[in-house]
């Protein structure tokens, strides 16, 4: 219980923290990117797929631990991320709503371990599939990091793996 109101605090402060990279939506010079898909298993419903997306439930089912200052997600929200001892403050700078396509991007906040942005789309085809899209952009932030180099993107990769499979089974 005192770990989630230090959590809920922490979460409070880091609203008005500044984005930890430059320019939203695009990568910046120097950054890793990558884009990862899955297709979820036949019959999946796109509208409990998208509210499992905008509930955090993805980033549960992947083993993290999330406190959030809203759920369902909303531009703004802002989340602490953790995994193990790492800690990841983010806040939601982008929501997708459309008929067909739903999702959300996050960015890096002070005291996450990389700086970057990270999306989340769901987009539903003309045969009915839903398609599970993460993409993302990002650089070592911290000490711990950097001195871990490919260590560092192997993690992210396998936590972008976790991710996908929490969705597409």
């Amino acid at each position: 219980m005192r770990s989630q109101q230090r959590d809920a605090e922490r979460v409070a402060a880091l609203r008005a923290a500044p984005l930890t990279y430059p320019s939203e939506g695009a990568p910046p010079p120097g950054f890793r990117t990558f884009t990862h898909s899955a297709v979820l298993p036949e019959g999946a419903d796109f509208a409990s797929a998208t509210r499992d997306l905008l509930s955090w439930q993805v980033h549960r089912r992947a083993g993290l631990h999330v406190v959030a200052s809203e759920e369902p997600l909303r531009l703004d929200t802002v989340v602490v991320l953790r995994i193990g001892f790492v800690r990841a403050p983010c806040r939601v700078v982008r929501v997708i709503a459309e008929p067909r396509q739903s999702g959300f991007a996050y960015g890096t906040l002070p005291g996450h371990p990389e700086c970057g942005e990270e999306e989340f789309v769901l987009q539903q085809q003309d045969d009915g599939s839903i398609t599970f899209t993460i993409s993302a952009f990002s650089r070592p932030a911290s000490t711990l990091a950097k001195l871990a180099g490919p260590l560092a993107r192997l993690v992210q990769d396998a936590v972008t793996g976790r991710y996908l499979r929490a969705l597409a089974g």
